[in-house]
């Protein structure tokens, strides 16, 4: 496989916050709703297309967020991988609650409300998430 590069779309869209043990882990830009993107390291395009090791691997970090999401107080958590505009394989983790930007439709075609991140909910979700 040549060199692994993030799609281009996913580095205008997010922030790269760092690698868990079997993807490359991003933040959405849009700051309404804690939107994590995983990226695995393939060239293939379908999430249960990967080797079961690697799709486990996969799956273990998408729970790794998950749980991180759950112990800040987000009781749903929505997961998607669904590469209709970006083709690269990647893994929409979101944290839900009553009362988010668009509870409770999904937040394609729904999230409205826009806001930034500030550095310093970057670096806490990053510590939350990667131990740093």
């Amino acid at each position: 496989m040549p060199s692994f590069a993030l799609h281009p779309q996913l580095l205008v869209d997010c922030h790269v916050l760092g690698r868990l043990p079997a993807t490359h882990l991003l933040l959405h830009r849009n700051g309404a709703v804690p939107w994590f993107i995983l990226v695995p390291e393939t060239d293939l395009a379908n999430l249960l297309d990967l080797p079961t090791a690697h799709r486990d691997a996969v799956l273990a970090d998408c729970t790794r967020v998950s749980d991180a999401l759950r112990t800040l107080g987000y009781p749903k958590i929505n997961v998607a991988w669904i590469g209709n505009l970006v083709p690269q394989l990647h893994i929409h983790v979101i944290g839900r609650r009553p009362g988010d930007a668009c509870w409770p439709r999904p937040v394609w075609g729904h999230l409205e409300a826009r806001r930034d991140w500030t550095e310093s909910e970057i670096a806490a979700l990053r510590a939350a998430i990667l131990g740093e």
